[in-house]
């Protein structure tokens, strides 16, 4: 089956299955008639895209398929009235909590489907590697398929590697972060597959922050791999709907667009509660370090620790220069941080692992580290600009303004986003 120019017709209409199929002109998206209310899917466990086999086994039959995934790329499996058998274990002495679950390749190629080789993102397939750790290409010791990094010497999958393709599918867990570079991997995954003229699939997965839209909107002078678009920090959106709106925006280069298909999560909204088992990088662990982390990776730009080296990665922040307080920590090497700052160093700072969740980005323990930094010890680094989106956030930090005027400096432009951002909605 040949997937068609989402922008050539208004509908288009599709029977895959026993569903009913829905396309939108910003990229195809799939839905079912059947609607649920708000209350209803919030007493429905959440199926993410992948898990919605039937919708899309059909598109991949036949065709040679190239896969951008990592150790989030999973499909759960339903074991019991709870849907899933939950146990902790331990991995580099860290705990976690494992459900039973199958990866999606693994699943494919049981049903099949002629995967040609997968594209790793930041990280690493098994997600494993330092931030910022080049990415080599390897070989998957389970399946034997080729594994090429987007994340080494490219990051943009070349022509060559997508010769012998048919169809891309794109699976992998975001988290709604602007910094978080997974949404730059889409952005040239879909330039790649537009330039080669190969349609592309998002399995579509819930966004654990998309209950709010928050930060400063990147200025284009200061796009990087950190960010490429003009989106605030805190989005409110699913990789599904962000890549519609790369689509619609015309973001790729020379405004090409991509044939796009998205499989949408059923029983979700932007305000579902959702709990991931995986990690989705090493150094966030848990939901609370993913609901913090949109706050504390402004620290990524600075000298400060965010947790880094510890048990508790975007849960606290501290330097050894700080005033000493009751709450102290010591950074060593371990699973996602080989060499984080202030090593082997005693770190006075802030305890965040009892905070309350957050429905906005909290700038109040930004400016305490700025102001808690002698006048002679560095705090912004090469990165703060990039990670804020523009120069202006520095500024007002050095010149003492308040959260509460920062937060009303960023409210126009956020406005403006949230029109463009509702144009490409999935789920309300």
């Amino acid at each position: 089956m040949t997937l068609l120019n989402p922008c050539k017709s208004t509908y288009l209409f599709l029977f895959l299955l026993m569903n009913f199929q829905l396309f939108s002109c910003q990229g195809k998206q799939i839905k079912n008639k059947n609607t649920l209310t708000n209350s209803q899917k919030q007493t429905q466990r959440i199926i993410t895209g992948a898990e919605n086999i039937e919708a899309y086994i059909s598109i991949l039959k036949g065709k040679k398929i190239g896969i951008v995934a990592n150790q989030t790329s999973v499909i759960y499996k339903k074991t019991d009235t709870k849907y899933f058998q939950k146990h902790k274990t331990k991995k580099n002495g860290l705990k976690q909590f494992a459900y039973k679950n199958t990866h999606l390749i693994d699943s494919l190629l049981s049903l099949n489907i002629n995967i040609q080789k997968v594209f790793a993102p930041e990280h690493g397939f098994r997600g494993e590697a330092d931030a910022a750790a080049l990415i080599k290409d390897a070989k998957d010791h389970k399946t034997g398929l080729p594994i090429l990094s987007l994340y080494g010497k490219n990051k943009k999958p070349t022509a060559n590697q997508l010769k012998d393709i048919d169809l891309v599918v794109f699976d992998i867990q975001d988290v709604g972060v602007r910094f978080y570079t997974y949404i730059s991997t889409l952005h040239y995954v879909m330039e790649a597959c537009a330039g080669s003229n190969i349609p592309l699939l998002i399995l579509d997965r819930p966004n654990p922050n998309a209950h709010y839209i928050d930060g400063p909107i990147l200025e284009k002078e200061h796009a990087s791999f950190v960010g490429k678009h003009p989106v605030p920090v805190v989005y409110g959106m699913t990789i599904g709907e962000y890549g519609q709106m790369i689509n619609g925006e015309k973001w790729l280069k020379n405004g090409i667009q991509c044939d796009l298909l998205v499989i949408p999560v059923k029983n979700y909204n932007h305000n579902s509660e959702y709990s991931l088992t995986i990690r989705p990088s090493p150094n966030l662990p848990n939901d609370k370090s993913i609901n913090l982390y949109p706050s504390l990776g402004f620290f990524e730009g600075t000298t400060i620790n965010a947790g880094r080296g510890t048990e508790f990665q975007f849960q606290r922040y501290g330097a050894p220069y700080f005033p000493k307080t009751n709450f102290n920590y010591t950074p060593q090497s371990n699973f996602g941080a080989k060499y984080p700052k202030h090593q082997n160093k005693h770190c006075y700072g802030v305890d965040l692992s009892d905070v309350k969740k957050l429905s906005a980005i909290n700038l109040e323990w930004l400016m305490d580290a700025y102001q808690k930094t002698p006048k002679n010890q560095k705090f912004f680094g090469n990165t703060f600009t990039i990670h804020a989106g523009n120069t202006k956030l520095q500024e007002q930090l050095e010149k003492g303004i308040s959260a509460k005027e920062i937060h009303k400096s960023w409210q126009k432009d956020l406005e403006e986003f949230k029109k463009i951002r509702s144009k490409y909605l999935i789920y309300k």
